[in-house]
């Protein structure tokens, strides 16, 4: 057995178990209530991302987690117990935040030491435990630099590296990849891909406003918004089926239209222009039609065979002027202005070797499929 394949088998060994519930959680300042009558389950083992907007109450319900605010009312549990009234390093866990916390003047084995020795881990474990942590991270040719002799990057390798040293059963992180640049940001959500393979028995509880970390790293996202749960999913349910439009802003771009509903399978847009969409028996009254844009194609729809036709069952073809383009390397967004109501569908189509002019007409087409109803209600 080689080195790293020894030191990922110790640490799952060394770990506890995970797993997180917030039971009717409410955290308040005051008369300001910051988290509402909070419920949520992490599994051990899984990947929860709190996504929304920044005030939705993510950071607060990871800092209940820690022990960092105490809730007024509910109760927090980890691995089954209750941990409410435990202070932070009685909990288990590990975390991980925005601006990395190293000790300048500490060297990076010192640095991840630091909990270990707040913890009184025997003196002859530490060394060892340190090394595993440094393994697992791919820092281990970097104990001896400073915080100031690496890059972002490196450091919150280090900030990771010092919160998994202590085995935790729990591994929080608020915001971790945020002050790092776009190329830093995907190295280091491979990384803790990777990590959450290698090391099966760690829940990970992960607060982001980034949709693309959330869809990439998670389990389940749960969607929060004015100190409330909103909504909880795996991504891929989240994102093909939301359950309102705030989800379906706050999961992957979305283009939201206001609609009616005028038939089993089909819905008006102001001004009359009728929507074929996903079978789901109708409905009645206001609605809200929800579109993904990479699921809007340009110009009329391919036929069977032969030219393109747009007489193809079940796509809807719609008619308007360019209002909008941008160049985006390896595609074209489009914003297409609809008559008579000026509403605008912005479609994410591979890059165009002619695209169309600023107030040019065209065509847009989208399968029924990919079309869905939500109930009425604006974006955030």
């Amino acid at each position: 057995m080689n080195v790293r394949a020894a030191n990922v088998r110790a640490m799952n060994g060394g770990i506890r178990n995970g797993g997180i519930r917030f039971d009717g959680v409410t955290v308040a300042y005051d008369a300001t209530v910051v988290l509402d009558d909070f419920d949520l389950t992490v599994e051990p083992g899984e990947v929860m991302a709190l996504l929304g907007p920044s005030g939705s109450g993510k950071t607060t319900a990871l800092r209940a987690v820690a022990g960092f605010v105490r809730p007024r009312t509910g109760r927090v549990l980890i691995g089954g117990q209750d941990v409410t009234a435990l202070p932070p390093h009685r909990r288990g866990i590990g975390m991980v935040v925005q601006q990395y916390a190293l000790f300048p003047h500490m060297r990076v084995e010192a640095n991840v030491a630091f909990g270990l020795k707040a913890r009184k881990v025997p003196r002859g474990e530490i060394a060892g435990r340190v090394a595993e942590a440094l393994e697992m991270t791919g820092m281990d040719g970097f104990a001896e630099r400073y915080p100031r002799e690496l890059s972002g990057g490196q450091q919150q390798r280090v900030a990771i590296a010092r919160a998994l040293a202590v085995r935790p059963g729990v591994l929080l992180l608020d915001e971790p990849l945020s002050a790092l640049d776009a190329r830093l940001r995907a190295g280091m959500l491979t990384e803790l891909a990777r990590l959450h393979r290698e090391l099966p028995g760690l829940s990970m509880l992960y607060v982001t406003h980034d949709q693309s970390e959330a869809l990439t790293l998670a389990d389940r996202i749960a969607v929060m918004d004015r100190a409330r749960l909103r909504d909880c999913g795996t991504p891929q349910s989240l994102y093909r089926a939301p359950g309102s439009a705030f989800t379906a802003s706050f999961v992957g771009s979305a283009n939201l239209l206001a609609a009616r509903w005028c038939g089993e399978d089909a819905v008006e847009l102001d001004g009359g222009v009728r929507i074929r969409v996903r079978g789901s028996g109708g409905g009645e009254g206001e609605a809200t039609l929800c579109i993904r844009p990479h699921l809007i194609g340009l110009g009329e729809p391919p036929g069977p065979s032969g030219p393109p036709s747009p007489d193809v069952p079940d796509m809807n073809v719609l008619h308007g002027a360019v209002t909008g383009l941008q160049w985006r390397g390896a595609s074209h967004r489009v914003t297409v202005s609809l008559p008579p109501s000026g509403a605008e569908l912005t479609a994410e189509v591979r890059e165009l070797s002619s695209p169309p002019a600023l107030g040019e007409k065209v065509s847009v087409h989208f399968a029924a499929a990919d079309a869905v109803v939500l109930p009425p209600g604006g974006t955030p």
